[in-house]
């Protein structure tokens, strides 16, 4: 599983030129899933996505806050452009991605553990082609991976 966290002071999904949705101070969770995702990785990623501590706190002190922490929204973008292969060639490959009917599924189940946190959880629409309007703050930008154990 990829994830690229943007802290962002606001964004906005639009699909088909509808505002699906937007969120104020928090992160944008742009996600790709590969065929060896599990639910073990789901989880772990969102738990490390809602307590990164890459917010100022109330006395000021930068990379003390989660997003937990302050309260803030998340918008969470399926990307599966995310495991795009760009070493050969001039097209990109996507054959890391995990199929639609697989990525599916578990890009949801990654929603449903953020939306337990209680917080302000947008999304985009699955398979869509959507336009973001991402304000980075700071900016502030990390890759996220998390692989599944290899089976000897």
């Amino acid at each position: 599983m990829r994830t690229l966290v943007q802290r962002v002071s606001h964004a906005r999904v639009a699909v088909e030129g509808q505002l699906k949705g937007e969120i104020t101070q928090g992160l944008t969770l742009l996600v790709g899933i590969t065929d060896t995702d599990t639910t073990a990785e789901i989880e772990w990623m969102a738990k490390k996505c809602l307590s990164l501590r890459l917010f100022y706190n109330e006395a000021g002190d930068r990379w003390a806050a989660s997003v937990q922490d302050i309260g803030g929204d998340i918008l969470v973008v399926s990307q599966f452009t995310l495991y795009g292969d760009c070493r050969r060639g001039r097209r990109p490959s996507f054959e890391q991605a995990a199929s639609p009917d697989r990525a599916k599924p578990l890009f949801e189940q990654f929603v449903t553990e953020l939306i337990k946190s209680g917080l302000n959880i947008i999304t985009g629409t699955f398979g869509a082609s959507m336009v973001v309007d991402i304000h980075n703050d700071g900016p502030v930008t990390l890759w996220l991976d998390r692989e599944a154990p290899r089976k000897s």
